[in-house]
């Protein structure tokens, strides 16, 4: 009602307003003469197909349509052009009183805005006028169409401009080394009390996988294979909440103008607001950070690239299995002793993270184990780890792989390392060959339609850990480390 009554105020204002305007001035300055009252031009029609379609598609349509309007879209469908304009949802010539346009304008704190605030995508002010012209215009609909829902993309040359910035940033602060000359040290967030450490790790090569008799080995953790690795730093630890909040709650700079440098860096992509508190009551601060989707860890690295000015991204399988064995070659980097005194020494796992009074289970701070001889903490248990890879089943190679890479082409399964602190993985997942690897089921609570990009709701398991290889990559690797281009759930245009 608030909307309608203002609405038809503000209107009455602007006839004021042009009428006082059109009373005190002439017309072309030709003075004595009185001024014509301009006649506003008809408004172009609205075309449904090209212009409202894809709006309520992007917007709309993934909770009201057939098989989910009635669990998460309040009954009405979108999707159908008879059940859209049955009823006052849409008012065909009168879009005051359409509840599709009004639920549109509300404030994002109400309950009763459309689409909800948790929602990633959201129609424009542009949209939203012209949601309200068409339904002015009569609200036209061809027979026989039905809708579809679907996600926004990023357009690929706004991506490239936004590589292109952080790298610019990135090479007026690279000073390169060589490989001898590698030290540990410590990024800092700017404007944060946050900082994180990283290793140097000389590159080199190991069998990559598990031998055939190796005690809970999985068939897909070969055949081994030799493969050489370049040299990188490493996060001494895992991501921690205190780091990946600053990515979640960035809010962008609004006043910046597009096409600049400043712009670009600022429109790296990060996270819609979470719907539920996502360490699931485990803790925040120095806890690892945990249920991201693999695209969001990506993001995440292409966002503390622009922040910090260096490069930073997933490990590739093959470089996190070798700083994990740190030059050892047994089933874990302190030898094969699986019993369950010295797993709960030295790493975090189901049998020692479960609380003596609730059994609740839950992650633990990081670093409180000893590390690993390369001096990295938390490489079995605690949390598993996403890599840069999508699976694919080990293969006999007859030489050597070089920094092998398997760039994921659809939307699961992706690797994960580590092993963690639940009781659904046992501890063969706490070797450093272990692999599991991402499944629809990981963001099976998920309430939105489509899936979240961002968050997996099921994966309260799973964290990330980041590297910086010594060689700067080019910006065309870049944008392909960051830019996976397979989460989504749903097909997009």
């Amino acid at each position: 009602m608030f909307l309608r009554v203002f609405g038809v105020i503000g209107l009455a204002l602007l006839i004021a307003c042009a009428t006082g305007a059109n009373e005190d001035k002439p017309v072309d300055g030709n003075a004595g003469k009185p001024a014509v009252p301009a006649v506003p031009a008809e408004p172009a029609k609205v075309d449904f197909v090209k212009q409202i379609k894809p709006i309520l598609e992007y917007n709309c349509v993934g909770c009201h349509r057939e098989g989910e309007a009635e669990e998460h879209g309040g009954g009405y469908q979108l999707d159908i052009k008879e059940k859209a304009l049955k009823g006052r949802r849409i008012r065909p010539g009168d879009h005051e009183r359409s509840m599709v346009w009004e639920s549109m304008t509300l404030p994002l704190d109400d309950e009763e805005v459309m689409p909800p605030k948790q929602k990633e995508q959201r129609p424009t002010k542009e949209e939203i006028a012209l949601i309200a012209l068409w339904i002015d215009q009569g609200a036209t609909w061809p027979d026989g169409l039905q809708l579809t829902p679907k996600k926004k993309t990023i357009k690929g040359e706004d991506e490239t401009k936004i590589v292109d910035a952080i790298r610019a940033k990135i090479m007026a602060k690279h000073k390169p080394v060589a490989e001898g000359e590698m030290k540990p040290y410590v990024d800092k967030i700017p404007n944060t009390l946050s900082d994180f450490t990283m290793v140097p790790i000389k590159g080199g090569t190991f069998l990559m996988g598990s031998p055939a008799d190796e005690k809970g080995r999985n068939e897909n953790e070969g055949p081994q294979r030799r493969v050489t690795v370049s040299p990188f730093w490493i996060g001494k630890h895992e991501v921690t909440w205190d780091d990946y909040n600053k990515f979640m709650y960035h809010k962008r700079n609004l006043k910046l103008k597009k096409g600049t440098d400043e712009f670009y860096l600022d429109a790296t992509a990060t996270p819609t607001n979470p719907y539920v508190n996502m360490d699931f009551g485990m803790g925040t601060g120095q806890h690892p950070a945990i249920s991201m989707t693999q695209h969001a860890a990506n993001k995440y690295c292409e966002w503390l690239s622009m922040k910090t000015g260096n490069f930073y991204r997933l490990p590739t399988e093959a470089e996190w299995e070798y700083a994990c064995r740190a030059g050892t070659t047994t089933a874990y980097s302190w030898g094969n002793e699986d019993d369950r005194a010295t797993l709960n020494a030295k790493t975090w796992n189901s049998s020692n993270t479960s609380d003596p009074i609730t059994f609740d289970i839950g992650y633990r701070k990081i670093g409180l184990k000893s590390p690993n001889p390369w001096g990295l903490h938390d490489m079995h248990g605690n949390v598993f780890e996403w890599v840069l890879d999508g699976y694919a089943p080990y293969k006999a190679a007859s030489g050597t792989l070089v920094n092998p890479w398997v760039k994921g082409t659809n939307p699961y399964p992706h690797v994960a390392r580590g092993g963690s602190f639940h009781f659904k993985h046992p501890k063969s997942t706490l070797r450093s060959a272990a692999r599991i690897f991402s499944a629809p089921d990981w963001k099976q609570q998920d309430p939105q339609l489509p899936k979240s990009i961002w968050f997996l709701t099921d994966a309260t398991f799973l964290g990330m850990r980041i590297v910086r290889p010594l060689k700067l990559p080019t910006q065309v690797e870049m944008k392909a480390y960051w830019n996976n281009e397979v989460e989504y759930d749903v097909p997009v245009d």
